[in-house]
């Protein structure tokens, strides 16, 4: 009651909390169930604000639509799973009640999509994404890598569909939530799903991403919105803007063809000579070298990698059917 009072104080208007937590293994705090839905009745009671909760399964839904919840989200590990998305959303069916829906936690974009298909085919239209990263074997400084390519591709295919970024997921400590907070609204997403706590360091759990409702108002405030105000004139256009990526991505596209023709040629030239198609060494060799001429150019590294990655990937899969054709015709 004090952090959602703190938080209602600060202009917060929507209170959300794990009564139910899915955890990895067995042991760790998973929330204390439907007995804590009775506190967010209380909570909306008494501060006005609409209160969330996360379902994984049928009682799920029904206990929380009994206790008055405003909206529901659907976890990314529940979302990861269609039999369990398809409970929630027979469970769901015939109620007006806002559903979020958070991403896979691998990076699947059909997967989510998929999620989002069932819920809206069981009758609900007030839906949205909340992107909250995606779990990775990589070393990386956040818990779960934004990979916004993903979101933003989730965009392009469902304009209309609002996203909401959960920074508190995607960094898993405190001192990286403003920072991945800004990209977002950059990014032009819709909101913010920020994790908050009178006193972080108690927390039950993720202790280490909560941060205090004073702090969480002082990011907001920070945040700087680019979305150009009514009457605004730009000096160079967006269209003017985006010609100019078209452009570029043509050239991309010829210089691409030109790069696949010559793999081909040296597919041919393997073939001829009984050379096998993969050279580990050559390979790193062009990794290496790339990865360091991207660099002298002010490209992130692990950008490259997977540029090039892709582009080694089709070369190889290219020198493959000259190799195959030429033995079929042998």
């Amino acid at each position: 009651m004090t952090t959602a009072k703190e938080l209602a104080a600060q202009g917060v208007k929507i209170f959300r909390a794990g009564i139910w937590k899915p955890r990895t293994r067995p042991g760790a705090f998973e929330g204390v169930g439907t007995v804590g839905l009775p506190w967010l009745k209380r909570v909306k009671e008494e501060t006005g604000m609409f209160v969330g909760v996360e379902v994984a399964t049928a009682h799920h839904v029904y206990e929380a639509v009994k206790f008055g919840i405003d909206l529901v989200w659907i976890g990314a590990r529940t979302s990861a799973n269609p039999f369990a998305v398809q409970e929630v959303a027979d469970a769901i069916k015939g109620m007006d009640i806002p559903v979020l829906i958070k991403n896979p936690v691998n990076p699947d974009l059909e997967l989510w999509i998929g999620a989002i298909e069932r819920i809206n085919r069981a009758g609900i239209t007030q839906i949205a994404a909340i992107h909250r990263g995606f779990s990775s074997y990589d070393q990386s400084e956040f818990r779960n890598h934004p990979q916004w390519q993903i979101p933003i591709e989730l965009r392009r295919r469902i304009p209309e569909l609002p996203i909401i970024t959960d920074p508190s997921h995607i960094a898993g400590n405190r001192e990286l939530l403003e920072e991945i907070s800004q990209e977002a609204m950059d990014l032009n997403f819709d909101g913010l799903i920020i994790e908050s706590h009178t006193c972080p360091d108690k927390a039950w759990s993720d202790a280490k991403q909560q941060i205090t409702p004073v702090r969480l108002k002082e990011i907001i405030d920070n945040l700087v919105l680019r979305r150009p105000k009514i009457g605004d004139t730009p000096r160079v256009t967006l269209d003017e803007l985006r010609k100019k990526i078209d452009l570029l991505d043509d050239q991309l596209l010829d210089l691409l063809k030109e790069r696949m023709n010559i793999s081909e040629a040296i597919g041919k030239y393997k073939y001829d000579n009984k050379i096998t198609i993969l050279q580990t060494r050559r390979y790193d060799e062009i990794m290496n070298n790339r990865r360091d001429r991207g660099s002298q150019r002010g490209l992130d590294e692990e950008f490259i990698t997977r540029i090039f990655e892709s582009i080694h990937e089709e070369s190889i899969h290219r020198q493959n059917e000259i190799m195959n054709k030429a033995t079929t015709k042998k």
